[in-house]
C-alpha cells in the first residue's frame, strides 16, 4: 500500500459554496463586525432546527458553556458534576467561575454518563455531609446521545439545572427530539472540525428567552444602556463575527447532508471491521447519533493496541486520534472526585479505544484501504 498523496483527515470543513454569498453579502453592506444580519439569522436558524426558543451566537462552545455556568448560578466553591469522558472545554468553564468539578464515569450502552453514577453522586453529594451540586454538565460524546431523558429525570427530582454540552451533537436525535434541547442551557459548537463550522465559534441556546438575552448582555462587554459606556457587571467578548455567522448560514443547509454522509461512513466501518476483535461506538435503539465520529473499541485480550494502529494508520498519511483522556486522570483534575457505578468504563474506553478517520471528503476507496491498513495490525 502506497501512502496517501493527500492526507486522510479526522474530520476537517467542507464548503459548498452559499458561505460564499452570505459573506459577500456582509461585505457587501459592510457589516463586517461586529454583529449584523448574518448573526440574528444564524441564531434563528440555528434554534429553529433545534428546536429551542432563543439561540445565542458566541465565539466557542466553551464561551457557550461559560455563559451557561453563570446563568445556572455557580459561584466559588461550588459543586457542579460533570461527565468524565470529554474535552477539557467541557470543564473548564467551571473553574472559570471557581467551582469545583465532580467526575460522573460513563455507561458501556453510549460511552456517556451514566445515570446510574449520577444518581450515586446525588447520594453522596445530598445537602448534608456534602453540599448538592449547582448544576450537572452531560456531553453527547462523539455525536451519540447519551441517556437524556433519564438524566433530565435526575435532575428534575434533585431541582438541579441541566446544561446539555451538545457540541459534538448537532443533529443528533432521540425518539425524533433534537439533543440540545434537554438542559435548561444547551450549547454547540462549530469548530473547524465538527459537523457544520463556523470556522470557529458556538451558541447558547434555551426556551428560556431572557437568559439568553442576560447571555448576550454579558457576551458584549456588559455593556449597559448609556450613550457613554457603562458597566455594572463583568462582561466578556464572546459574540460571533457577521463574517464567521454567514459561514455558519450556508453550512446549516447542508447539516442533513453531512450527517447522512457521517452515517454511511460509520456503516461502512462497521461492516467492514466485522470480523475484528473491536466494537463500534455503540448508541441506543430510539436515538440516531450524528455519527460525527466513527470510533472503535478494541476486546479485552487482544494484543493489538489503539497506539499501534494509530502510528500504522499514520505512516501512510491518515489521522486518527485517541479517546479523550478522561478528566479524572488529568493532572489539572487529580484532586477532584469521581463518581463510579463500579468498573470504570471510562479508563477502559480511553485504552483500548480509538477515532477513525470520519472526513465526509474520504471516498469509499480511500476507507477501504484504511480499513485494510487496520487489519494488518491484527
Amino acid at each position: 500500500m502506497e501512502k496517501f498523496e493527500n492526507r486522510v483527515y479526522l474530520a476537517s470543513p467542507t464548503m459548498h459554496g452559499e458561505e460564499q454569498m452570505y459573506i459577500k453579502e456582509a461585505f457587501d453592506t459592510n457589516w463586517v463586525a461586529p454583529l449584523g444580519k448574518n448573526v440574528n439569522e444564524f441564531e434563528k436558524e440555528t434554534a429553529k432546527y433545534v428546536g429551542c426558543k432563543d439561540a445565542a451566537a458566541l465565539v466557542s462552545g466553551t464561551s457557550a458553556i461559560h455563559l451557561a455556568v453563570k446563568l445556572a448560578g455557580v459561584e466559588r466553591g461550588d459543586i457542579v458534576f460533570c461527565s468524565d469522558l470529554t474535552f477539557a472545554a467541557t470543564v473548564n468553564p467551571v473553574l472559570y467561575e471557581g467551582g469545583i468539578p465532580v467526575f460522573i464515569d460513563s455507561e458501556k450502552e453510549t460511552w456517556n454518563m451514566n445515570p446510574k453514577a449520577l444518581n450515586a453522586a446525588f447520594e453522596k453529594y445530598n445537602g448534608k455531609e456534602l453540599p448538592k451540586p449547582k448544576a450537572v454538565i452531560v456531553v453527547n460524546l462523539y455525536g451519540t446521545p447519551a441517556k437524556l431523558d433519564e438524566i433530565k429525570h435526575i435532575c428534575d427530582k434533585n431541582g438541579v439545572t441541566l446544561i446539555e454540552d451538545a457540541a459534538e451533537s448537532l443533529g443528533a436525535k432521540i425518539n425524533d427530539k433534537q439533543t440540545g434541547t434537554y438542559g435548561k442551557y444547551n450549547i454547540l459548537s462549530f469548530n473547524g472540525n465538527k459537523i457544520i463550522t463556523t470556522s470557529g465559534g458556538g451558541m447558547l441556546l434555551s426556551d428560556d428567552e431572557e437568559a439568553i438575552k442576560k447571555a448576550r448582555f454579558w457576551a458584549t462587554q456588559s455593556r449597559e444602556d448609556f450613550p457613554w459606556y457603562e458597566h455594572k457587571e463583568i462582561g466578556y467578548n464572546y459574540r460571533l463575527s457577521n463574517i464567521t455567522a454567514g459561514i455558519g448560514r450556508g453550512q446549516l443547509l447542508h447539516l442533513d447532508e453531512h450527517i447522512s454522509l457521517k452515517k454511511a461512513i460509520y456503516e461502512r466501518y462497521k461492516e467492514g471491521l466485522a470480523d475484528l476483535p473491536v466494537v463500534m461506538n455503540p448508541y441506543m435503539e430510539n436515538s440516531e447519533p450524528n455519527f460525527w465520529l466513527s470510533c472503535f473499541l478494541i476486546e479485552e485480550g487482544c494484543k493489538t493496541t489503539p497506539d499501534m494502529i494509530r502510528e500504522k494508520l499514520a505512516e501512510y498519511n491518515v489521522e486518527s486520534r485517541p479517546i479523550w483522556k478522561p478528566m479524572h486522570m488529568q493532572p489539572i483534575f487529580k484532586e477532584d472526585d469521581f463518581i463510579t457505578n463500579g468498573d470504570c468504563v471510562d479508563e477502559a474506553i480511553f485504552a483500548r479505544g480509538l477515532c477513525l478517520p470520519s472526513d465526509i471528503k474520504m471516498t469509499p476507496e480511500q476507507q477501504d484501504i484504511v480499513m485494510e491498513m487496520m487489519k494488518s495490525c491484527f
